[in-house]
């Protein structure tokens, strides 16, 4: 079957990646959020559009969002790109007709900086569950602000997923997850000296990486701009969690720290470290680590189908899916500019280190 056109929706918010079998049946569908530090990325680069066309080709429907960036002068920090995803989240939700998805099969995933904002604004739905409070208690651990007020703050004009919105899973791609990260094990450490290129995320350089998000000290930041802060409290509710970690790559620490919290917080949680890798894999696609780890997700995506089958569908509505649609996030003088084409007519942890041979 010919792969469909992508094509931009919700006024430049996202681009829609059609899966090959939308027009025959309902599909999953994964919204997306590549990675670049909070600062570069786009949707034409691999980790987006290789990404992207790979889950479609495969029949999952993938929305790919153009969040905001931080720029050089210090615009769209937090919680900018996070209320980009909570509105993209929504317009893919209320839209579930129109593009042919399944509404209980909607996946939310995002790689690097895209899997902490991910991470971020699931901790921020969670918060609009009728009966809770948001995630932790008033006061300050480890930090991160954890009041329910910070959780869910978002930019004027937002239009958050609605109360008791949770996605069927959450794919993290090799997070960054804390802005103070725990000294790797030796094996990481002998791992990293042994390859210099791969060294690139020590310290003081993701420390850096979330000020300029935060533009600010990291003190006091909002639990969902930091989420390996959380508690096994915070994290009650969660969806479940598939996260493939790079081998050489000193972020997947936060990750591991992460999956922890997960677990005890009785989370669904697959952790899996790809074996052979560096940060950033999927973006770059020659590399056979990326199509192993498509495979991987996919059959993650099959085994969360047959979670969700029983369960109630919501209503959705057929809103319409011109370009013309009203963009719930970002006024048009913040957009970024950067163009999509236009649409022609049982709780387990699991770790391992399978995968690729040489």
């Amino acid at each position: 079957m010919t792969q469909q056109t992508p094509y931009a929706a919700a006024d430049g918010l996202v681009r829609v990646y059609p899966a090959d079998a939308a027009a025959a049946r309902r599909t999953p569908a994964l919204v997306w959020a590549h990675g670049g530090g909070f600062v570069a990325g786009d949707l034409d680069m691999p980790e987006a559009d290789w990404v992207a066309r790979a889950f479609a080709a495969r029949g999952v429907t993938v929305v790919s969002v153009d969040y905001r960036l931080v720029g050089a002068d210090g615009a769209n920090v937090y919680p900018a790109g996070s209320d980009d995803l909570l509105a993209a989240w929504s317009w893919t939700r209320v839209h579930a007709d129109d593009l042919g998805i399944d509404p209980v099969r909607i996946v939310v995933g995002g790689a690097s900086a895209g899997a902490n904002l991910t991470a971020g604004a699931v901790l921020r739905t969670l918060c609009l569950t009728p009966g809770r409070r948001g995630p932790g208690t008033s006061g300050s651990a480890g930090g991160a602000d954890r009041s329910p007020d910070a959780a869910v703050e978002a930019a004027p004009g937002s239009d958050a997923p609605s109360a008791g919105f949770t996605p069927a899973g959450v794919f993290l791609a090799y997070p960054t997850l804390l802005a103070v990260q725990p000294a790797p094990d030796a094996a990481l450490r002998a791992m990293l000296d042994a390859n210099p290129v791969a060294d690139r995320f020590g310290p003081a350089r993701v420390l850096e990486m979330y000020e300029t998000y935060l533009g600010g000290a990291v003190d006091g930041a909002p639990l969902p701009a930091v989420p390996g802060l959380a508690t096994p409290a915070d994290l009650d509710g969660f969806p479940p969690v598939l996260m493939v970690n790079g081998e050489a790559d000193e972020l997947r620490v936060s990750g591991e720290a992460f999956a922890v919290t997960l677990a005890a917080a009785g989370v669904p949680v697959e952790i899996v470290t790809e074996p052979g890798t560096e940060h950033g894999h999927l973006n770059r696609p020659d590399e056979p680590a990326a199509s192993v780890t498509v495979e991987r997700v996919m059959r993650w995506v099959d085994d969360l189908g047959g979670r969700v089958a029983a369960q109630p569908r919501p209503e959705t509505t057929h809103a319409g899916l011109g370009t013309g649609a009203s963009r719930p996030t970002r006024p048009p003088a913040l957009d970024t500019g950067a163009p999509g084409p236009t649409r022609p007519p049982t709780p387990t942890t699991v770790s391992t280190t399978e995968g690729i041979t040489s």
